[in-house]
């Protein structure tokens, strides 16, 4: 069965789910190829939501940036989103806050046996960017290169395109390196590909050591205030469901066919990051970090990925307080 047809499935039960404690509903948007849909799948699975005092509804989306005008038109009451993002709709008078999901941020692949050992050796070759120029691992990779005094956006070949296209370019060779998120970078990985850099790793030689979420669930803020019981319960089932995911094999193996793969080597390793990228810790020291990181990000690329705001904007990120 492919991750198509179980994703439409997982649409199918969701939507006709009726738990009816109390008449809160969260509409959540939901990519076909996004994790959510495994945590999602988990939370059924497990009876995570048997009595919740909720209704829940799953809408698809087919892209990040679809969720974002489903979002803004109010035909969805959650996303998965990042908190730049967040905050530049901040700056403009939106609500919109942030509350974590996922720290993984994708990484830097070379083939095995490359030369490219470093960041300098990326000089003069053909770089694969996921994302876009505006990509955040993107700017943070040029930050690090410029404190080695390395001008990556002048000294590689650019090469813009989706992930999965990508991947294709750097195994048939085409591309040196691919820069892309971390799904697609497991996969290359259990292929024998090389991680130069994970995106946590680019933070860490950046001067930061707390982890700070690349992802989160993004709604308003006063959606969110007026909700906030049944907020609090979902988010506590989606950590359940996502440490047993980690923790448990049987609950792995009934999700396994949303990978989109039979690969075992390829499902184990995607299991890897994804419990990698799990938020430990969330609280005013990462939360300062994120500040940190955004300052950088806004000096970089005549601030189009942060726009004019020069500091990341307050009520950024959600507290049920």
């Amino acid at each position: 069965m492919n991750i198509k047809l179980l994703f439409l499935i997982s649409i199918a039960l969701f939507s006709n789910l009726s738990i009816a404690a109390e008449n809160s509903t969260i509409r959540l948007g939901v990519l076909a190829s996004g994790t959510l849909g495994w945590e999602l799948a988990a939370m059924q699975n497990e009876g995570l939501l048997d009595n919740a005092g909720f209704n829940l509804e799953t809408v698809a989306i087919t892209n990040q940036q679809a969720g974002k005008v489903a979002l803004q038109a109010g035909s969805v009451d959650m996303i998965i989103s990042d908190w730049i993002w967040v905050s530049s709709m901040r700056a403009h008078n939106n609500d919109y806050t942030f509350y974590p999901y996922s720290a993984s941020a994708g990484g830097l692949l070379v083939p095995a046996d490359s030369n490219i050992k470093t960041i300098a050796d990326l000089q003069g070759k053909k770089l694969g960017i996921a994302g876009g120029e505006l990509d955040k691992n993107w700017s943070l990779l040029q930050a690090l290169a410029q404190q080695q005094h390395i001008d990556l956006n002048q000294s590689v070949e650019k090469i813009y395109g989706a992930p999965p296209l990508l991947n294709q370019q750097l195994t048939s060779q085409r591309i040196d390196a691919l820069l892309t998120y971390w799904h697609f970078a497991a996969r290359l990985e259990a292929q024998g590909y090389r991680q130069l850099l994970s995106g946590e790793d680019i933070i860490r030689q950046l001067g930061i050591q707390e982890t700070v979420p690349s992802l989160g669930y993004v709604f308003k803020q006063s959606w969110g205030d007026q909700h906030k019981a049944a907020l609090q319960q979902f988010l506590t089932a989606a950590q359940t469901a996502k440490d047993k995911l980690c923790s448990s094999d049987q609950a792995w193996a009934k999700i396994a066919p949303m990978t989109d793969t039979n690969d075992a080597a390829t499902q184990q390793q995607l299991r890897i990051r994804y419990c990698q990228g799990r938020v430990k810790q969330w609280g005013s020291a990462e939360q300062k970090a994120a500040e940190k990181i955004y300052q950088l990000l806004h000096q970089l690329g005549d601030n189009k990925l942060t726009g004019k705001a020069t500091q990341l904007q307050p009520g950024t990120f959600w507290s049920a307080d």
